[in-house]
Parts: C-alpha cells; structure tokens; sequence
C-alpha cells in the first residue's frame, strides 16, 4: 500500500494568494484536491507592508482551498521573494577520515556545513544552501559522492540569504491564522520544479517568473542552480505605465492590459475599430497601448539579461529562456523575447500534477504548483531552520491518522 501525506502551498504575491492542497504518493506523484485564490491586500512588490491586510487575504485563500477540498491545513510550503533576497556561491571541503576512505551521507553533511559557514550579517537569514557539484580528489563533476572513494571531499554551493524582518513579517501572516511552515522556499526555485525540464536545466536556461510585483530570476546549467536574482519591477508597473501615458484608472489599465494587450501589434485590420473599449466605456487608442506594454516588456527582458553575470549569454544558456506568471500570458511575448535574444523562448506552464487542476494550468500559477511539487521532492528536509518542530509534529500526528484510516 503506498503510502499517502496531505501537503498544502501558500503562494503570497503582490496581486493574489493562491492557497493549493494536494496529496502526495510514493514516487513524487501530486494530486490536487482544492485551490483557493483571492486577490491580494497589504503587500508590494512581495513584501508585507500590512499585517493586517494581508493575514486577511490569506486567511480567506486558504478558506476556500480547505472548503473545496473538505481538508483542514495545518502546515504549509510558503514562497519568498523580494528585492531583500540575495545569493552567493561558496565553497566547503572536508577530509574523508574513515579507515576505507569511503564516502557516507555524513561526510556530505558535514561538507555543506563547511560551505554554509560563511559570515552572514545579523539581519540576514540563510533560506537555502543548495549543492551544485562535488569533487572527490580534485575529480570534479561528481554528483552523488556518497559510495565512492577518496582522501578529499569539495562541494560548490548555491546559497541564498534573505531580510530577517521581511520573512519574520510574511511568517507571521501566515501563522496568526493558525498554520505552521513547513519551509520557506524562494519562489524562482519553486516555479522552475513546475515549468522547466531536466534537458533545458541540463544544458543551461533562464527562467524568468514574472509576476506582480517582482521578476524572479534562476539560471540553471549542468542540472544544478547557478545563479538567482529578483528584479523589482513586473506586471505591476506594466500596468502603471498604461495607467499614466493613457490617463486610465489603474483597475481600467489593468482590464484593457489583459484584454486587448500585446507586445507583437499588428495595426492591419484595426482601422475600424481604431480603440480599445473597457466595461465602463473608457476608450484608448489601441497602438499606444500596445506601445507602452512593448515598451515596458523589452525593458523588463533587458534587465532580466543585465542580471546574468555572463555576457555571452549564448553560450550560458544555450536552451534559451522560460518566461512563466501572470504577465508572459501577454500575446506575442514568445516572438519578442526571440526576436531581441535570437535564443529559443517559450512560456512555461505548470505541469506534473493531477486532479482539480483546471485553473492551474496557467504560467499565473507557476509558483503555486511549483511550492507543492517542492515539497514533495523534499519533504522531511527542512531548508531554514527556524521552522521545524510545530509543523513535523503535525505532519507526524497526521501519518498516524492515515495509517487508520
């Protein structure tokens, strides 16, 4: 009999909270039982600047996930973003002193904490120490070193820090409505377990999550995370910039933003209907919004380029770049993005799940499955380490329970 866990996913972003509970099976395999999305109050650019505001909306996200799947949360995987995120890349190395000279899961412990003893600020957090490669007596490239040989063992890690007080902010939304962490994951790390392929992370791609109020950025080469970046400006400001050049409302500028935008216009055939009309009759000209939309996305696939710390992206990423949340839904933005990189581009789109899925399969929700499948691949490993006790209680209380059921 497979054995069966309840995992649940807050995703907190600037414009929605999407609350997802799943069951989970041996073998990774992720069955979604309720979804709850509700617009998103108290935050920006992803972080919390009202408590309040922003408990309530996750409180009322997580309401209709539990009502639509007769399930209780308890615990959950929350996602971080944010300008105040930052990463590094460390190494560590340790010798191998057993009698055999045989690798074990100990020594690779013992390794990552060589790695994460970094000088980090007092206001500073460690979120993630991620291994990226081992090296067994100047043999590089290993894997897996656990069962091989040798006097010396490196790795070379991926480690992402984050603000104290913003995560100490966003973790007490969500436990003043009565749920722990399970872990606190940065959000371009989960989207990439939902969008890309274990090809384009092998080869070397971008991934770029735009979402709200922040772009996340991850570069994958050789399997492994190589660099993560957040760039404060998405979907939010697209908005914004229709709003100010056309006179709009922001609520009107978003509504035409998602009706009639698009980064690739074709004017051809638009002269009879020459604007474009929201519910309540504002009406603009159709070429200047497209403009403004095209303008703002080229600046924003410039920016996401000026944060790899390679110039010959070509040669970095040669599997291109996947764009995923909310805003690469923009028609054409597939044909821009090759145009401007002459590298393959494509919109990634939540995948490897089952069940309830009918809204999820949308790049808005990259981030949201993303955190599920996250927690599947890594349950029982917690990342940051403040977080542990209350929700692996729980989570022990409730295999107890399946057991009978």
């Amino acid at each position: 009999m497979k054995r069966q866990t309840t995992l649940a996913s807050i995703d907190v972003g600037t414009t929605k909270v999407c609350t997802i509970i799943a069951d989970t099976e041996e073998g990774g395999s992720v069955r979604v039982l309720g979804v709850g999305v509700t617009p998103s109050k108290g935050l920006h650019k992803g972080l919390v600047v009202n408590i309040n505001d922003a408990t309530d909306s996750i409180r009322e996200s997580v309401r209709k996930a539990e009502h639509a799947s007769g399930t209780k949360v308890e615990s959950a995987y929350v996602g971080v973003t944010g300008r105040h995120v930052t990463s590094l890349n460390s190494k560590g190395v340790v010798a191998i002193t057993h009698n055999d000279r045989l690798v074990r899961p100990d020594d690779l412990k013992r390794v990552l904490q060589s790695a994460r003893s970094i000088k980090v600020p007092s206001d500073r957090k460690l979120l993630h120490v991620i291994p990226r490669s081992y090296a067994i007596d100047g043999q590089v490239g290993v894997k897996n070193p656990v069962g091989m040989h040798g006097f010396r063992l490196d790795v070379e890690t991926h480690i992402i820090t984050a603000a104290i007080t913003s995560v100490q902010n966003l973790a007490k939304c969500i436990r003043c409505i009565g749920i722990d962490i399970d872990d606190l994951i940065l959000e371009p790390l989960a989207s990439n377990e939902a969008v890309l392929t274990e090809d384009e992370k092998q080869t070397g791609v971008i991934l770029a999550d735009i979402g709200g109020g922040t772009t996340d950025i991850a570069v994958f080469r050789e399997g492994s995370i190589w660099h993560t970046a957040i760039l404060p400006v998405a979907g939010y400001q697209i908005t914004r910039d229709v709003a100010i050049g056309l006179g709009l409302p922001f609520d009107v500028a978003e509504e035409m933003k998602k009706r009639y935008g698009t980064v690739m216009p074709v004017y051809e055939g638009k002269m009879e209907t020459p604007s474009a009309m929201a519910e309540d009759g504002h009406g603009v000209s159709y070429q200047d919004l497209c403009d403004i939309i095209r303008a703002r996305v080229e600046e924003i696939i410039r920016l996401i380029l000026l944060e790899l710390p390679h110039s010959e992206y070509e040669t970095l990423v040669p599997a291109g770049l996947v764009l995923t949340g909310g805003s690469s839904n923009l028609s054409g933005i597939e044909a821009m993005g090759r145009d401007m990189l002459d590298l393959s581009v494509r919109v990634g789109i939540p995948g490897n799940i089952t069940g309830i899925t009918d809204t999820l399969h949308d790049p808005a929700y990259a981030t949201s499955v993303g955190l599920l499948l996250w927690g599947a691949k890594h349950e029982g490993t917690q990342t940051w380490q403040s977080y542990g006790f209350g929700a692996t209680l729980k989570r022990l209380i409730s295999r107890i329970k399946n057991l009978f059921h």
